[in-house]
């Protein structure tokens, strides 16, 4: 099954790579009823749930453009629970925004902040960061995020386990009230649930927990 239609330089991207057949969770986040709407998906690792949110929210920032204009305050956030991740992260939507002209920046603990700021300063369209080093930027206003669109939450259960939830939720209120929240757990638990109810609005829940083969997460 092919994908379904989405923005045109991220379909580039996906064939650059012989990406021909989405995983569930790649093809449930594009479904029509999915547009423009805040997500709860409970997804498991190595499901393709990082290529399905790039997919999801790619509308949502480029709209019918396909590259986006000079980069300044963030469109979108991601916040993933470990350096790892993030860092992950960033690598698959270099290649799934390369055709997009997108920056990405990575802020993440154990990493040079100075650093990390020049990055911010000089603009960024996507920033992907752990919940303490981008609640860090955010106190310092090094990181701005009055202009986000969308909200990414990557593996919501694990950092809740890990203790951020006083960074999430600082992070949360700190974006405009009308931007788009993807939520992705392993579980679902009601802790989890919770912060849906709180941080997003009429959010449709996806169940795709079956794990593909050869995709990266």
């Amino acid at each position: 099954m092919p994908f379904r239609p989405t923005s045109l330089p991220l379909e580039r991207a996906l064939k650059d790579r012989d990406y021909n057949d989405p995983t569930p969770v790649q093809d449930a986040v594009l479904e029509e009823k999915a547009e423009g709407r805040d997500l709860i998906v409970s997804a498991q690792t190595g499901s393709g749930k990082t290529v399905a949110y790039g997919l999801a929210m790619a509308k949502t920032l480029l709209g019918e453009a396909e590259r986006f204009d000079v980069a300044g305050e963030p469109l979108a956030l991601i916040v993933a629970p470990t350096r790892e991740l993030a860092l992950q992260v960033h690598r698959e939507l270099e290649w799934l925004y390369e055709h997009t002209g997108a920056k990405i920046v990575t802020c993440v603990g154990g990493m040079d902040p100075r650093a990390e700021q020049k990055k911010l300063q000089a603009g960024a369209h996507i920033v992907v960061g752990t919940p303490g080093r981008l609640r860090d930027h955010l106190e310092r206003r090094r990181l701005l995020i009055g202009g986000l669109k969308a909200v990414v939450l990557d593996e919501a259960d694990e950092m809740l386990d890990l203790g951020f939830r006083e960074d999430l939720e600082f992070i949360l209120e700190a974006t405009p009230p009308e931007r788009r929240t993807l939520l992705f757990s392993a579980t679902l638990p009601k802790a989890i649930t919770a912060l849906a109810k709180r941080y997003q609005r009429d959010a449709l829940r996806i169940e795709a927990t079956r794990s593909a083969t050869g995709h990266v997460d």
